[in-house]
């Protein structure tokens, strides 16, 4: 079974990775892929009831991710509808591409500390369609972005999924991370920031060409009043989840109801045809399912691994066979850009106790600096990515070819850091 179930998923991704060159969309591939090893588990297991449990605990997972993604993305869609953006890109005056790669790089590097990485991501993709007018510079905009979130995230209890599960279930605490994970963190960003704006040094910024259309401008009142709101609900979704202990994606849902009354209220008294492009339910038909299908696939097809013990297996085998911490670690960074991140840490959880590592120790900060940024170097490697890639239909192999080594170099440079620092500290 375990044989069969490690070649399914490595040819589903794989057509994954080809969907241009097969002409096959990367959404069925993966809902093929997690239905093939579903099955293939279900009739190996031969018990239906433990299978159906399985099953519904990782769909619950994946939903509350889906839920938040769908909210993010559509109070996004309503601030853009009320061209909310314009609040930012008309206080941005730089005409060249690196000072507004280097602006860009540290804007979502410190947003995805106090937001989520999947939230800034989707946040500064869609402003860059504000900004930018060519899509290659969009591209590497978005490579950028996904490294800067992901690296942003990592050094608190908040910023990623996996910090926050680390913090959580008490391996580390809030000022020892953030205190000690920073520096890694910011060379993580640095080193691809730096190589990407030198090859774009001299290159001009080609801003996006405004349209007037008079029936679809918003005032200014409601062009400030969105964009502040709907920041605001994104800011606020962290701390609704630390005062009430419940999952992000319902503090997501609450904030698009408010959003969607003060929408309804602010523009109550015009013409339904002049209100249709402004409300939420038209925002609703804009975000992409696509990209949101694509997600529900790859995260049942990765949960399918986690119960088959296929991923404790490798840890465990890691643990037996190579032996060193920071070499373990380093590898299951690099193997989070294949897999799901959440998985993989929540294996090392269980592997290693708090008795023998207590909190803060090197094997939990190390654990969330890599596999926090491992993720970066595949596209699909981590939400931020795979959000990127349905809003600006980033192809798997473009970002390989582009973007994957800056994201290792970073990843490797920040991870040289942490076991420096690490070191000279003890």
């Amino acid at each position: 079974m375990v044989t069969l179930l490690v070649v399914i998923f490595v040819l589903a991704y794989a057509a994954i990775a080809l969907e241009h060159p097969i002409k096959v969309n990367k959404s069925a591939s993966a809902l093929i892929g997690a239905g093939l090893l579903w099955t293939v588990y279900a009739v190996a297991m031969g018990d239906a009831r433990l299978v159906g449990d399985q099953l519904g605990e990782s769909l619950m997972g994946t939903a509350q991710i889906v839920f938040f993604l769908m909210g993010a993305m559509t109070i996004v869609e309503v601030v853009d509808a009320h061209n909310g953006f314009d609040v930012i890109t008309k206080r941005i005056k730089t005409t060249q591409l690196s000072s507004l790669m280097w602006m860009v790089g540290f804007v979502t590097f410190f947003l995805s500390s106090i937001l989520d990485n999947l939230t800034t991501a989707i946040v500064m993709v869609s402003l860059m369609k504000k900004l930018l007018d060519q899509r290659e510079d969009r591209l590497f905009f978005a490579g950028i972005i996904i490294i800067a979130a992901n690296a942003g995230g990592a050094w608190t209890p908040i910023g990623d999924v996996t910090t926050t599960m680390l913090w959580i279930g008490g391996q580390v605490t809030t000022l020892a991370i953030m205190k000690n994970v920073f520096l890694a963190s910011m060379v993580n960003l640095l080193v691809p920031l730096g190589v990407t704006s030198f090859i774009l040094r001299g290159r001009k910024v080609m801003a996006v060409r405004s349209v007037d259309d008079d029936q679809l401008q918003a005032t200014d009142f409601e062009k400030n009043l969105m964009f502040f709101l709907g920041l605001g609900i994104l800011v606020a979704v962290p701390a609704f989840k630390t005062l009430t202990h419940l999952p992000p994606f319902m503090g997501i849902l609450f904030g698009l109801g408010i959003l969607w009354l003060v929408g309804d209220l602010v523009h109550k008294h015009k013409e339904e045809d002049q209100k249709a492009h402004f409300t939420l339910a038209h925002a609703l038909t804009q975000i992409d399912m696509g990209s949101i299908v694509f997600f529900i696939g790859i995260l049942l097809a990765v949960a399918s691994l986690e119960h088959s013990h296929i991923l404790t297996s490798v840890a465990t085998w890691l643990d037996a066979t190579v032996g060193r911490q920071d070499i373990i670690v380093t590898l299951i960074g690099l193997v989070s850009a294949v897999v799901d991140n959440v998985p993989l840490v929540a294996a090392s959880m269980g592997m290693y106790s708090l008795t023998q590592y207590p909190a803060d120790s090197f094997l939990w900060e190390y654990m969330a600096y890599c596999a926090g940024t491992g993720g970066s170097i595949l596209i699909i490697g981590s939400a931020a990515g795979v959000a990127a890639m349905g809003l600006e239909k980033i192809d798997f192999i473009w970002y390989f070819k582009k973007i994957s080594w800056l994201a290792l170099m970073g990843y490797l440079a920040g991870a040289l850091v942490y076991v420096a620092q690490f070191q000279l500290s003890r």
